[in-house]
């Protein structure tokens, strides 16, 4: 009988398409790596895989034998969660991505909440901006603004927003408040992004007919909401804002919507793991908490 753990090894290098990828997923030497797949190869007498200086090519006889190796992967992780969940305490580590802004209003209560209950697992968040491998970069749950595409994960959407136009009473009360979209180019508008050759916004009336759709040269840009609210915070103009950014600020009335019969798109809040495999008990917990908790961490969202 073959050894399993070299058929696991094998599955994981051909999954990351190299062996120095698949032995920083395996936390081994790639020297290790690499002489136990050629003891594998030595001992079923056939060749696996084609190398080259950047690729690796599955045989003929490589192809049947990963499908087997990838069978015995997940026959190997459904063993461990079988056992884990028999296990009193829960306990293990989380690693989530997420989009940048969303720590503190999303990430931190949904974390701390979630450790209340389960103070034995390790939560690990990678807050970045790019689309994430959540196979390459070892993540278990991703959160996402937007729809997933890539198959190989399950997502579901937790909540569906609009984001929205406001300024502060300060600069509303210095500058008179627009009063349809095309009156917007008047003012000093602030938009997330940067380097863009240029700006719009698109409304919807909400009489479900009447469109607009405003570009404009924004008086000042960033990938950053937090700065953003700062300047508009300080009454220096008009900026466009997710309800779920510091929700707080519209709520209280430290920020006001601005042109509220004219909606700019709706999107999607979701979140994602990887399909077609064993979860770990701590990660299906917590995707099952954090979808439970995050609908209601805002109430009410404009929509």
């Amino acid at each position: 009988m073959k050894d399993l753990n070299t058929l696991l090894i094998f599955a994981k290098v051909v999954e990351a398409s190299s062996f120095s990828e698949g032995a920083r997923r395996l936390k081994m030497p790639i020297s290790s790596v690499s002489r136990r797949i050629a003891e594998l190869e030595n001992q079923l007498g056939v060749r696996l895989l084609d190398r080259s200086t950047h690729h690796l090519r599955l045989t003929d006889f490589g192809t049947e034998v990963f499908e087997l190796a990838r069978q015995a992967t997940e026959v190997s992780e459904a063993v461990d969660n079988v056992i884990s969940n028999r296990l009193p305490e829960v306990s293990g580590a989380v690693r989530l991505c997420a989009p940048p802004n969303l720590s503190d209003s999303l990430i931190v209560p949904v974390v701390e909440a979630f450790q209340q209950s389960y103070p034995n697992v390790e939560v690990k968040a990678f807050i970045t901006e790019r689309i994430v491998d959540q196979i390459a970069e070892d993540v278990d749950i991703a959160f996402k603004v937007g729809t997933f595409t890539d198959a190989t994960l399950a997502a579901r959407t937790l909540l569906t927003y609009r984001h929205q136009v406001v300024a502060s009473p300060k600069y509303l009360a210095r500058c008179p408040p627009p009063q349809s979209p095309r009156d917007l180019p008047a003012h000093r508008l602030f938009a997330f992004s940067f380097w863009k050759p240029d700006y719009s916004w698109s409304f919807v009336h909400v009489n479900g007919r009447d469109t607009e759709t405003v570009s404009f040269q924004p008086t000042m840009a960033m990938n950053d909401y937090t700065g953003l609210i700062v300047a508009l915070l300080e009454g220096c103009g008009i900026g466009e804002l997710p309800p779920i950014v510091q929700p707080d600020l519209v709520r209280s009335g430290q920020l006001v919507e601005v042109l509220p019969d004219w909606h700019l798109p709706v999107f999607d809040l979701t979140i994602a793991n990887l399909r077609d495999r064993y979860l770990p008990r701590q990660v299906r917990i917590f995707r099952d908490f954090a979808s439970k908790m995050v609908p209601g961490l805002f109430g009410t969202l404009p929509s």
